[in-house]
């Protein structure tokens, strides 16, 4: 998993990438292909 300032490129990187709040952090998800996965800060 990835920490990024900033998860809109990561959004980019693939057309499975979903956006989720979990417990105050932000995180890139990707059923389809795990690798893809970013949580922000």
């Amino acid at each position: 998993m990835k920490v990024v300032n900033s998860l809109k490129t990561m959004k980019l990187r693939h057309k499975a990438c979903r956006i989720v709040r979990r417990r105050g952090r932000v995180y890139v998800i990707n059923k389809q292909n795990p690798r893809f996965k970013a949580r922000q800060g």
